[in-house]
């Protein structure tokens, strides 16, 4: 099972990963035809910067127990058991919010365009890598494999060392 794993202290701020996830996610998937003025394009991913003023790249974490799916009424956010992913469902979405609203580290958010529906990092689907990871030049955003979950259904926490 992949996972992005970020080393904040690598981040050199170029931004490389949001242009690259923008243009992942537009119709042309192209960095170099994706228009960065339309206001209806947003990236799933960030760089910001933390209290010290060095950039820090945020994405969703694809979190172990997701408050997300946990508060997902109608179902459209779900854990994916073979890749540990929380994926999401447009066409199921009710747009909502509690998952905007639940998620501890605010990375979903309605689209940007319609309104109507929640989006979030969908791990690039059909790529074997997502673009932010492949844009990243200082290597502060990688995958990195982790375990599956176990057989209570619980997947291990990188933080605590599991």
């Amino acid at each position: 099972m992949l996972r992005i794993f970020i080393k904040p202290e690598l981040c050199a701020g170029c931004k490389n990963c949001q242009v690259t996830c923008l243009a992942e996610h537009s119709p042309s998937r192209s960095v170099w035809l994706v228009n960065l003025s339309d206001q209806g394009s947003r990236p799933r991913n960030f760089v910001e910067l933390n209290n010290e003023g060095q950039p820090v790249p945020l994405s969703c974490r694809h979190c172990d127990e997701p408050e997300c799916v946990n508060s997902c009424m109608s179902g459209a956010l779900y854990k994916d058991p073979a890749t540990g992913i929380v994926a999401h469902n447009p066409e199921q979405c009710a747009g909502c919010w509690m998952c905007v609203m639940s998620c501890p580290f605010g990375m979903i958010f309605p689209d940007a365009r319609e309104n109507k529906v929640s989006v979030k990092c969908d791990f690039c689907a059909g790529r074997d890598k997502p673009r932010c990871v492949e844009a990243c030049l200082t290597g502060a955003i990688t995958l990195i494999e982790v375990p599956s979950s176990n057989i209570d259904g619980k997947y291990p926490n990188l933080a605590r060392g599991e």
